[in-house]
């Protein structure tokens, strides 16, 4: 094998990935004709085509398609040598910024930090907790959490666990005032939502074949999942929440899940994802953190992934 060629196999990736020539040379910071005699080569050595170029678009040839997937290989086995060689050195001084959705932040990474802060005592961490979007690198995070099942193109991550909401109310509440059977019947009852908008208080709820939307009503809102829990138990309503905010109190019979045919549709729905830009070499801390919260998301009970992808 010509192990010069590596860093062209390097190269062919970035054109497939990019979908030009030119884009390639911007992330290489070099020339087309450059990105061009790197693909000649590779061409040249293996004695097939692997790219059909024409004016407007490049496409994969069959061989091509298979080079392209055993490159990827590669350079994925490298950058993993390279992440947890980094990571069995002892790990340097450095800072981590999180960013990371309010509730995510406050019930399930804070409780996490302690820990790992006594495993690495050089390491900072700065826990951003912030509902708005943040742009990694203008913003500069190192890494972010997102409820998202579609992470933005050109990120990698993993997804760590699902995110659920429900609604759920005490059961003296629903003693004094009566269950709902249906979402219709939520229309009688004292509803606690998020009140940033008007949306929040169209409950949609949904089950195999039918969707459903419900106009509800009710003399508290309050844009905190924390604040909104301590109210369902407070017996003010029947109020909707995250199922990881709620876990413990359903598990104690404080509250209890209202409705729980019916899947509740929130925009806090869907895949915990904890997402970095890619970098040549990732820093120990960050690898660290990766591999921290995989792991003890994964003990408590979550559904996490341990496969890392480009989202």
């Amino acid at each position: 094998m010509n192990l010069t060629l590596l860093p062209d196999l390097a190269t062919f990736v970035t054109i497939v990935e990019q979908g030009s020539f030119s884009a390639a040379a911007r992330i290489a910071g070099t020339t087309p004709s450059a990105i061009s005699r790197s693909v000649s080569r590779l061409e040249r050595e293996m004695g097939c085509k692997l790219l059909h170029r024409s004016t407007r678009k490049l496409a994969l040839s069959d061989t091509g398609k298979t080079v392209y997937q055993h490159a990827l290989e590669m350079l994925e086995a490298a950058r993993q040598a390279m992440d947890r060689g980094s990571s069995l050195q002892t790990v340097v001084q450095d800072r981590l910024t999180l960013s990371v959705p309010k509730a995510v932040g406050h019930f399930v990474i804070h409780p996490l930090i302690p820990t790992f802060l006594a495993r690495y005592p050089r390491v900072n961490v700065s826990l951003r907790l912030e509902d708005r979007y943040m742009d990694l690198i203008d913003d500069g995070v190192d890494l972010a959490l997102r409820i998202t099942d579609s992470p933005s193109p050109g990120l990698y991550g993993k997804p760590l666990m699902p995110i659920a909401h429900i609604i759920c109310a005490t059961p003296e509440y629903l003693h004094l005032h009566g269950t709902p059977q249906q979402p219709g019947d939520l229309r009688q009852h004292s509803c606690i939502s998020l009140g940033e908008t008007p949306a929040d208080s169209r409950w949609k709820f949904r089950r195999p074949g039918k969707t459903e939307t419900v106009q509800t009503h009710g003399r508290y809102a309050a844009n905190h999942t924390g604040v909104r829990l301590d109210a369902v138990k407070r017996n003010l309503g029947i109020g909707s929440l995250p199922l990881f905010t709620a876990r413990d109190a359903l598990a104690r019979g404080e509250i209890v899940q209202v409705l729980p045919d019916w899947e509740f549709i929130s925009a806090y729905t869907g895949e915990l994802w904890l997402l970095w830009t890619r970098n040549q070499h990732m820093p120990g801390p960050m690898r660290a953190m990766i591999d921290y919260l995989s792991e003890e998301i994964a003990t408590h009970g979550a559904s996490a992934s341990t496969s890392e992808t480009q989202a």
